[in-house]
């Protein structure tokens, strides 16, 4: 940043900005992590019963401290400093599917609300009888998609249905794909010729007004032949631009794909949604576990898991692609 003509490339130098701040922070936090360890070993040296549980506490929360640390820095991908795009769409197997999306979702916004996380449901579809048809979903949070990029694929659940009346054990199938949010500094070229826009009627909250107006819209892009949809705002207008904001983010993610040769690998994750492509298994009977078949991480406190608890999942996946 000291180099003398630095900003008469303002890009270049808004970037090196931006990575010399995430660094600063990442360099205080080691600092404060190391001031409190020497805290600790101080306290220690003139150790007292009483003062056990304290240590301990301290321990626990340095211990997180660093994991938490140890995380952030394997975000080390272009992208994975941006916000993401988030869908939850069911498999084959109707109201057991439908439900078991509906379950996912739930996890994954407990996720975002424990960790103070700015999202929106931007478009969702309500299955008839439990759970939904799809979900898209916007998180406005730096490193989501560094994050969540491990999310992606086929999620698996094993349980006793409640909807079947011989409380048969069920297998169900649901897919999660994440895009980078594409932020206002990503330049993507989006030509309204391209663009085929469809109005209807919002099947979602919103109160009378979704019933009388047409306010959801659907963009389908001609060239790439990809369909967005957004129908949770009230007004016409913005849920266009929600639908542009997700649009924006494919249409990036599939120039990320061509740019960076990444494209068959990740198009080999968007599996079929059944047996044989899960990367992670929820197992709510005849045992407990929820196990990742990429990492090998697994718990056996499967509603842990479900009220949000995701991290040591997410955790493992990022340290274990780092080592790769």
């Amino acid at each position: 940043m000291l180099e003398p003509g630095v900003w008469n490339d303002i890009k270049k130098a808004r970037e090196l900005s931006k990575k010399l701040n995430s660094d600063d922070e990442i360099v205080k936090r080691f600092e404060k992590i190391s001031d409190d360890l020497c805290a600790v070993s101080e306290l220690s040296e003139s150790l007292e019963d009483e003062d056990l549980e304290e240590i301990s506490n301290e321990i626990e929360k340095i211990e997180e401290e660093i994991g938490e640390v140890e995380m952030e820095n394997a975000l080390n991908g272009e992208e994975d400093r941006l916000g993401a795009i988030m869908t939850v769409h069911p498999g084959a197997g109707g109201t057991e599917s439908c439900d078991w999306a509906g379950m996912l979702l739930k996890m994954y916004i407990k996720y975002f609300e424990k960790h103070d996380w700015k999202f929106k449901v931007i478009d969702i579809q309500e299955a008839e009888e439990a759970g939904i048809k799809d979900a898209t979903l916007e998180i406005d949070h730096e490193g989501a998609y560094g994050f969540l990029k491990c999310e992606r694929g086929i999620h698996r659940l094993v349980r006793i249905s409640p909807f079947d009346a011989n409380h048969r054990r069920h297998t169900s199938f649901v897919s999660v794909f994440v895009y980078p949010l594409a932020d206002d500094e990503i330049e993507v070229e989006i030509l309204e010729k391209d663009l085929k826009l469809d109005f209807f009627r919002s099947s979602g909250p919103g109160g009378q007004n979704v019933n009388k107006v047409s306010t959801a819209v659907r963009i389908t892009h001609i060239p790439t032949g990809i369909v967005v949809q957004s129908q949770s705002e009230r007004s016409q207008i913005l849920n266009r631009q929600n639908a542009m904001k997700i649009l924006k983010s494919k249409i990036y993610q599939k120039m990320l794909e061509e740019e960076q040769k990444k494209k068959s690998v990740l198009e080999n994750q968007k599996t079929d949604i059944a047996w044989g492509h899960q990367i992670r298994s929820y197992v709510f009977t005849p045992y407990t576990q929820v196990k990742d078949h990429r990492t090998d991480f697994e718990t056996s406190d499967v509603q842990k898991v479900m009220d949000g608890n995701i991290d040591a999942f997410i955790r493992n996946y990022l340290l274990y692609t780092g080592k790769k």
